[in-house]
């Protein structure tokens, strides 16, 4: 009797097995979303106080567990304007930008490419980029990120002080209307 559980549980494995490791036709599965997919997917479930990250390759694997990190090994450009046109189309959220200050002080002597890059993301942004340190803005999202979701995309692109921050805020409430209710609450 021992024997033919034995034998039952093993087969039960190896169908197990066989199930989530192949398709039909014997290869793999690829059920691994893009990230695109993953942010499309993480859109509608964020809100004021989440962050989206894009970074350059060297921008450091954080470990709180509020950080999502996906390596995207795509151009940063691409990202930036995807991730911009994700959250420009979400009515529930839009973006506070920032940039790493130091971005300001790069030369092409010290990082080749750095003007045309700056000269696209003025192009795509506008004024509305806000410079903050770098060391400033990482400790924010240690600090956000034990309480509420940031997610990193990290980017193939390997010039220094290039990653842009997106604090997201609520879409169709802003301040003015919350310190007006506040006021009300507590006379």
């Amino acid at each position: 009797m021992n024997r033919f559980f034995n034998s039952l549980f093993f087969g039960a494995l190896c169908l197990l097995f066989a199930c989530c490791h192949s398709t039909p036709t014997g290869s793999p599965q690829e059920s691994v979303l893009s990230w695109k997919d993953e942010l499309k997917a993480e859109i509608p479930l964020l809100g004021h106080r989440n962050w989206i990250v894009v970074t350059d390759m060297a921008y450091p694997l954080q470990t709180q567990a509020g950080i999502k990190t996906l390596y995207t090994g795509e151009s940063y450009m691409d990202i930036l304007t995807f991730v911009h046109g994700e959250i420009e189309k979400a009515p529930h959220i839009k973006a506070a930008i920032y940039q790493d200050r130091e971005l300001s002080y790069l030369d092409e002597k010290a990082a080749t490419g750095i003007d045309a890059l700056r000269e696209r993301m003025q192009s795509l942004f506008g004024d509305r980029l806000i410079p903050v340190s770098h060391e400033e803005l990482i400790n924010r999202l240690d600090e956000v990120s034990r309480k509420f979701r940031v997610i990193i995309l990290k980017s193939n692109l390997t010039i220094p002080y290039t990653s842009t921050f997106f604090e997201l805020d609520c879409n169709y409430w802003d301040s003015a209307r919350e310190e007006a209710l506040q006021k009300k609450i507590n006379p």
